[in-house]
């Protein structure tokens, strides 16, 4: 179920591609006899939902869609035997800072007042959350952004996340895995993005493969439901009047199954529309995979040979 698993990052509700008769089969060659139903019951307890389709997609899904899943399924199997790091990375909603409404409901003896628009120019900045979910530790680590959410921001916040806590969590790791969304700071087209990527792997002497998923499933990446979801749930019907209050909100948001999270304000300039060149691409030591190399990459640190 672990891979084959989507939610709403700011419900929780989840859902799984794998019918209930599947789960039955699968669970039995485990040695589990568990009817449908059961499992049915099962995944209601565990907020899953049965979904409708909605036609609102003006455009088709990728022919490659269900390659890509089996792909980075046995990604991440062969990263778990080897006990290697396996993150997922995503930049969450903006919000804007201020006395602005945040949808939800809080218990109170009155109502919270709140500004009755949501204009940019009266908010005291942006906020940018940037997450980095490590899925083997159960561990977040968001870094709020106050300037734009550009891949030297995203890639920035993984040189700190590796450096201030994971390099003494896995201490002998020579590789990693970064499962990420198709666009945005981490888009699987972005030249920026890989170069950023290479500075990290020479920095740190790592080899760094990306997974991207494809168009339109972004609710697929783990960070949206084990992450996302709860911290949305955490802060629902609270204004985010200061970064202090949306730190605090990130910082306070924990599971019953464990998850823990850091987060740290990352406060500097990252400038738009940084042109790399192809001189700078072509040297730059990255190996697409055989296995749709528009979403499937590995780049070496300068010192080795891939």
């Amino acid at each position: 179920m672990v891979h084959d698993t989507a939610g709403d990052p700011i419900t929780g509700l989840k859902w799984t591609r794998k019918t209930t008769e599947k789960i039955s089969r699968e669970l039995l060659s485990a040695g589990l006899s568990v009817s449908r139903n059961t499992v049915g019951r099962l995944l209601k307890e565990q907020n899953y939902r049965l979904r409708v389709n909605h036609k609102k997609l003006a455009h088709a899904s990728s022919p490659h869609r269900n390659r890509q899943f089996d792909y980075i399924a046995e990604m991440r199997r062969e990263y778990e035997r080897n006990a290697l790091p396996i993150i997922s990375v995503d930049t969450k909603k903006k919000e804007l800072v201020g006395r602005f409404k945040n949808p939800g409901a809080v218990w109170s003896d009155s109502p919270l007042l709140v500004n009755d628009h949501d204009f940019r120019s009266e908010a005291d900045g942006m906020a940018i959350p940037y997450g980095i979910f490590d899925l083997q530790a159960n561990l977040g680590h968001v870094f709020i952004g106050t300037s734009h959410d550009t891949p030297r921001f995203a890639v920035t916040a993984l040189m700190a996340w590796w450096a201030d806590e994971a390099r003494s969590r896995y201490p002998a790791a020579t590789h990693l895995l970064i499962l990420a969304d198709g666009g945005g700071s981490n888009s699987s087209r972005s030249r920026a993005w890989k170069f950023e990527l290479q500075n990290f792997c020479d920095r740190f002497n790592l080899t760094v493969t990306v997974c991207h998923y494809p168009p339109a499933t972004s609710k697929w990446n783990p960070i949206e439901h084990r992450l996302f979801s709860e911290i949305s749930k955490n802060w629902a019907g609270q204004p985010l009047e200061t970064y202090d209050t949306i730190l605090n909100f990130v910082r306070t948001t924990t599971t019953a199954s464990g998850l823990r999270v850091k987060a740290t304000l990352l406060d500097g300039h990252f400038p738009t529309r940084v042109k790399i060149s192809d001189r700078q691409i072509k040297q730059l030591h990255l190996q697409p995979h055989i296995v749709l190399p528009q979403w499937n990459y590995s780049l070496a640190p300068a010192s080795t040979k891939m």
